[in-house]
């Protein structure tokens, strides 16, 4: 009888201690939760009403006033988001080149070594314009590579494959030039601004995104303006790239004017002592004539504030190949188009394009997208691109 209540006891006590601990797990459970929602940082879509004074855009360009959403993270140092998405020790620059265009190098660099393994002939020779226009370095830039090639060779005496070779890398490097490719700036008074345009799809605020997370581990204080209001998910996406990077969003409702969005985006960035302004705009489609003059009236707003923009960036997608170039003309005479961003050079085998893109338009390529990743827009380097084409042929 005593074992039996004895046993009863035990088992009694033992329920009433899980349920003691249970109740004291549930408690600090609730604690840390509390904990958490008091030092989360503010979210990008949380929305702050502009004053009134804020939307002299809009009576000055004739647009309709919308709502202004400022969304700053407040996060004075890189926030711990972007830290764990950059590796801590990223490929080096001439890597990522050799890695990420290997599509291109397979068109170009390995089937002109086997072209001209088997000798320095005519056959050779239309082989290699062909190559070159697969790649899509462009039919009149490849007439003029190849004669020069053919009129050296003849004069150098290159006779062999490895010959040839070395004369090509130093044609192309010669087709890139020698432009200045690096992203201007503004003199320490005054926020410096880049205006990103160009078509959806082609990664334009994927793109800024990218730039901004850049910015911040350099340990510059970046806006970003979400002024294509006409798709839905775009001032979305860029907000999140804000939270990402810890950089500070304006934006307006959809449909609003993208001009007042540029012209408050400014202000916001004078009034909070930015280094940068980066301004995304709708993705206009080149047969689009009110979205191109409306691309005008955004940096015409932007240039009454802050004086003649430091950068107009336009992105273009490396594997439409020549129809880029095409779309790139009517840009062009929208705005002052300063730089190319040339994204997806790592999906295509037409990087040639960079060849084309250059040769056609004037206008320098200053940053290539090399793949997915946070730290895959680089700056362009015709030395590390032209040895990537061709790094594991024999030259």
């Amino acid at each position: 009888m005593f074992d039996v209540l004895d046993t009863a006891q035990l088992v009694g006590v033992l329920i009433a201690v899980a349920i003691l601990l249970v109740v004291l797990l549930a408690f600090v459970a609730v604690r840390r939760r509390g904990d958490d929602r008091t030092v989360a940082p503010p979210r990008p879509d949380e929305e702050v009403a502009a004053s009134d004074d804020d939307v002299s855009a809009d009576r000055d360009e004739g647009g309709v006033a919308a709502t202004d959403v400022i969304a700053p993270p407040e996060v004075p140092d890189t926030p711990a988001a972007l830290v764990e998405e950059v590796e801590a020790e990223p490929l080096p620059l001439g890597e990522r080149f050799r890695q990420r265009l290997a599509r291109t190098r397979n068109v170009l660099g390995v089937s002109v070594a086997e072209l001209f393994g088997r000798g320095v002939d005519e056959q050779a020779w239309e082989g290699l314009e062909e190559a070159l226009i697969t790649a899509d370095v462009g039919v009149t830039a490849t007439m003029e590579i190849v004669e020069e090639l053919r009129r050296r060779s003849r004069e150098e005496g290159a006779t062999t494959a490895d010959a040839v070779l070395d004369l090509l890398k130093q044609e192309l490097r010669a087709a890139l030039g020698t432009a200045d490719r690096t992203l201007a700036r503004a003199d320490d008074r005054d926020p410096t601004v880049w205006l990103v345009t160009g078509v959806n799809g082609t990664g334009k605020t994927t793109s800024i995104g990218k730039l901004a997370a850049v910015e911040r581990r350099g340990g510059r204080s970046v806006v970003l303006a979400a002024a294509d209001t006409f798709r839905a998910a775009a001032a979305e996406q860029l907000g999140i790239w804000a939270q990402r990077t810890g950089a500070h969003l304006v934006r307006k409702d959809e449909g609003a004017d993208p001009a007042s969005v540029a012209y408050e985006a400014y202000d916001a960035a004078t009034t909070r002592d930015a280094d940068l302004l980066i301004v995304d705009t709708a993705g206009r489609l080149q047969n689009k004539r009110e979205l191109m003059d409306e691309l005008g009236k955004v940096k015409r707003v932007l240039e009454k504030q802050a004086g003649p923009l430091e950068e107009t960036l336009l992105v273009l997608d490396a594997t439409t190949g020549q129809n880029g170039i095409s779309q790139a003309r009517a840009f062009l005479d929208a705005v002052d188009v300063t730089g190319i961003v040339l994204t997806k050079l790592d999906g295509s085998s037409r990087g040639g394009i960079v060849v084309a893109v250059q040769r056609e338009l004037g206008l320098p390529v200053k940053l290539v997208g090399l793949g997915e990743g946070i730290d895959d827009l680089a700056t362009f380097d015709p030395e590390l691109f032209v040895a990537g084409l061709f790094s594991d042929v024999a030259s």
